[in-house]
């Protein structure tokens, strides 16, 4: 291969058959289950990383089925996002994600630096009840439970919330081993269209493990709870913060 012929054609890894396409990337009916909670303000301080600021001792748990996405496939995330802000815009940061595909894997953390590892969520309903697991192996670290559609929100809400900004902190390393990319990175999800919104009752239990440490950031009581279901754009990012200049 000619030096300019790699220049021209080089994307992602590995060269000669990347493992995920060019976006735009597009999900169809993504549906969503946040719980949000209580948490130790404290331990959130030692995790989110400046010049972000914290808004205030909250946590999102989300499980998210995306049985159609542009080029990733048909899978399912959950993980966990903190709400913050930057320069007085309020907006969230993606503090772990854990997810069964991986397409979306590997240009999350290439692309964006969307903070993804291997794992087996679930988000399903068993009767009345939305129900969202997390196994990390064979164990099981989160369990959350919503009743099914039990009262309506304002999509209006949900979109204003959904355009805010998100926060990734985007690190890949040097040939030995030192960061070579050490970023906040900014991005936005558009083209937001809402087949619907809920509310309900809901519970969420975390488990240690030494490997998915989602119980580090302890339930301390349950704030609010969401379903829904869109189809939106996932738009790609920018830096706004370089942590090596």
């Amino acid at each position: 291969m000619k030096i300019q012929f790699i220049k021209e054609n080089a994307f992602a890894m590995p060269f000669t058959s990347p493992a995920f396409p060019f976006g735009p990337y597009k999900f169809k009916n993504r549906e969503f289950l946040v719980i949000t909670y209580l948490t130790d303000m404290n331990v959130l301080r030692s995790v989110v990383p400046e010049p972000l600021e914290i808004l205030e001792p909250y946590v999102r748990f989300e499980f998210i089925n995306m049985p159609d996405s542009t080029g990733f496939g048909n899978y399912t995330e959950s993980g966990q996002v903190i709400p913050v802000s930057l320069d007085g815009v309020k907006g969230t940061y993606a503090h772990a994600m854990y997810l069964n595909d991986h397409p979306p894997i590997a240009g999350g953390r290439e692309l964006w630096g969307f903070p993804k590892k291997l794992a087996s969520p679930k988000l399903e309903t068993e009767i009345d009840t939305l129900v969202g697991t997390l196994n990390y192996g064979k164990l099981q670290i989160a369990k959350a439970t919503m009743g099914y559609k039990y009262k309506e929100v304002n999509l209006d809400l949900v979109k204003t919330s959904l355009a805010a900004p998100n926060f990734l902190l985007k690190i890949i390393p040097h040939v030995d081993g030192t960061p070579r990319i050490c970023e906040l990175v900014r991005y936005y999800t558009t083209n937001v269209k809402l087949h619907g919104a809920w509310s309900g009752p809901a519970t969420l239990e975390l488990h240690p493990h030494a490997l998915a440490p989602v119980s580090e950031l302890p339930v301390l009581k349950i704030i609010s709870s969401l379903h829904f279901v869109a189809d939106l754009t996932l738009e790609l990012g920018e830096v706004v913060f370089d942590y090596l200049k």
